[in-house]
């Protein structure tokens, strides 16, 4: 946030939800001084989820690169594009089979601090293709990550696996 506030000030970062680490996070908010730009909403009924989704303009996922995210695909990015919002995720192997970089969203390099400002900044520059993102991520949900659709690959991959061919 340090490195996005010197560039963009009015910038604001919304933390919805709690857990184990929610404490360690405040703590280093206020030794940061950045109590104004980071708001903690702690844990949130499930009704009231959709009303934090209403209120981002840009949904940032910064997984770090161990075995579970290299193989497992998240389903938040998936959620936030199925609701026409913009998605910047670090390039672990689960975004990178969500994102394509400038069309449905964009990636950064997981771990890097730097990498991470530098694409928040860019997109919040980028202001004028939002709509063209949105539009292209929410269309990738509905024809590729719907049941039928993931389901349709299977086919193939188990006649193969019993050798009955495609």
């Amino acid at each position: 946030m340090p490195g996005v506030l010197k560039s963009a000030p009015d910038t604001r970062l919304l933390l919805v939800g709690g857990g184990p680490e929610e404490q360690r996070l405040k703590q280093i908010t206020a030794a940061s001084g950045l109590q104004e730009s980071v708001i903690f909403t702690g844990r949130v009924h499930h009704d009231e989820v959709q009303d934090y989704y209403n209120l981002v303009d840009i949904f940032v996922y910064p997984r770090l690169s161990m075995r579970l995210t290299e193989l497992v695909t998240p389903l938040k990015p998936l959620e936030a594009m199925a609701q026409g919002r913009l998605v910047l995720a670090s390039d672990v192997g689960g975004h990178r089979e969500l994102i394509r970089p400038g069309e449905t969203g964009q990636l950064f390099h997981a771990g890097s601090i730097e990498d991470l400002q530098r694409a928040v900044l860019d997109m919040l520059q980028e202001r004028a293709g939002w709509q063209a993102r949105r539009d292209a991520g929410r269309r990738f949900v509905e024809m590729e990550r719907t049941w039928s659709a993931s389901v349709a690959r299977y086919r193939d991959v188990y006649a193969a696996a019993l050798g009955k061919g495609g």
